[in-house]
């Protein structure tokens, strides 16, 4: 199996969740895991395992989508929020396994070089760009988050709350973007997970406390208040495909697998994966609509919703904890980016994928890794300028999920598949494994188009 961790390619393409046999940044090899006498490993979260990369997969999914997910729930009524869950939810366990297949066929270990393999470059750049752009909006969520905490907290204005934005942008988010390896991310993500479910309890305490609000009704909580439109119908849908949107990181993950790659063992990273971002995306749609309502009681996010109990040590503590969970998901949203930027690079330079140890050195550094750190500083900054113009996490994330995570979720993979097949000397356009293909490509253009449209009215009011 060809080594996924490309010197050339940005870190994105490396390990997210590390193995034993990766090395290290000083280029020696990292020591491997201690065993026992025994034989066994001592830590069951082992590099590479299955219940880790799950955890790290879970966590590229779960993040700002969760703090929104009851706004959309209160708008269309329990019943249609739950079974859009579990629908995307098995979409989304389909679109891994697709997207892992490719990436074992092709031995290929990011969207630009599988598209690249099974298609033409062309289509590699666009697919890269799209996936940036998700990455991108996806990061400035993030930050949207952590302003929106600052602002809870210390009751601050717009321009303490930009600062504020900017501030964690410089001096958290850049050094985590400056990273070669993400390895240790397993650890953090598994925490980061725990503090979302924090979140959570802290949202049933508050309805153990107050009660069901008094905009709550039986009819209007299962099936909403009756005012959605056919617009606020899809953009719930366009919120739930962002929610579960973790594809980005699947075929490095994939090739990261131990003790190798494979389809079945990516069918059950992705099942708990799913199975952990629907409990805790139900769990909200549920809480926070009886908690807050479905009038104006609902803000924008949980975290504006707390806000009247923002003095409560635990509110606090999980507020913090929010912040140490968004923080943590904006090193899997980032990294993708500077693999789209290194490959862009790497084709311009006219350079292979393993080149960098011939590469020109200044200043101690490779070129490739002067271009690394450029693409990664100015990452930041643009994630850092659309949080600072963009305020409405609910906009922001309605409009990733139509735009770029339906193209990347749901039209990519089923195209990689019939490309494969198409090898074959039996191809048939009517076997089922195609025309499966075939319904999920159109289920994926639908959303990419119609749900963008539905997702830009609002941001058009809003201008």
């Amino acid at each position: 199996m060809a080594n996924p961790m490309d010197l050339e390619m940005a870190p994105s393409e490396a390990s997210t969740c590390d193995q034993s046999n990766e090395e290290s940044v000083d280029g020696k090899m990292a020591q491997p895991a201690k065993v026992s006498r025994s034989g066994s490993i001592i830590s069951s979260f082992r590099r590479g395992g299955v219940i880790p990369t799950a955890i790290c997969l879970s966590k590229a999914a779960i993040g700002a989508g969760v703090l929104s997910v009851s706004v959309h729930s209160a708008e269309v009524g329990a019943v249609y929020q739950l079974l859009c869950l579990l629908l995307g939810g098995v979409l989304t366990i389909f679109s891994i396994r697709m997207i892992a297949m490719a990436s074992i066929e092709t031995q290929r270990w990011s969207f630009e070089d599988v598209c690249e393999e099974l298609f033409h470059p062309a289509m590699s750049l666009f697919t890269g760009f799209i996936n940036a752009c998700v990455c991108l909006g996806s990061a400035a969520g993030y930050l949207i988050v952590c302003g929106q905490v600052f602002v809870v907290i210390f009751q601050a204005n717009d321009q303490a709350r930009n600062l504020f934005v900017v501030l964690m942008g410089v001096f958290v988010c850049c050094p985590l973007a400056l990273a070669r390896h993400v390895g240790f991310m397993r650890h953090l993500a598994a925490m980061s997970v725990a503090a979302l479910i924090l979140l959570v309890i802290t949202v049933g305490w508050y309805l153990s406390v107050y009660g069901i609000d008094e905009s709550i009704s039986t009819e209007n909580f299962l099936f909403g208040p009756g005012e959605a439109t056919v617009f606020t119908y899809m953009n719930s849908i366009n919120n739930l495909v962002f929610a579960y949107n973790n594809q980005f990181n699947v075929p490095q993950l994939t090739g990261e697998l131990s003790p190798e790659p494979s389809t079945k063992g990516m069918t059950k990273v992705s099942m708990m994966s799913t199975g952990i971002s629907f409990l805790l995306y139900g769990s909200v749609s549920i809480l926070g609509v009886l908690a807050f309502g479905v009038a104006d009681g609902q803000k924008d996010s949980l975290i504006l919703d707390l806000m009247p109990v923002r003095k409560e040590v635990h509110v606090m503590i999980s507020l913090v904890a929010v912040l140490f969970s968004v923080l943590t998901c904006f090193q899997f949203h980032i990294f993708p980016v500077r693999q789209f930027l290194a490959f862009n690079v790497r084709k311009l330079r006219g350079r292979g994928a393993d080149s960098e140890k011939t590469d020109v050195s200044c200043c101690g550094r490779s070129l490739t890794r002067w271009y690394d750190i450029i693409g990664a500083l100015a990452s930041v900054a643009l994630v850092i300028l659309i949080a600072v113009i963009i305020t409405s996490l609910r906009a922001m994330l309605d409009f990733i999920g139509a735009f770029g995570a339906a193209y990347i979720s749901y039209v990519v993979p089923p195209l990689w598949i019939i490309a494969i097949r198409r090898r074959a000397e039996n191809f048939s356009w009517f076997s089922v494994e195609i025309l499966f293909c075939l319904v999920f490509l159109l289920l994926g253009i639908f959303l990419f188009v119609f749900g963008t449209y539905a997702a830009t009215i609002p941001l058009l009011q809003a201008a």
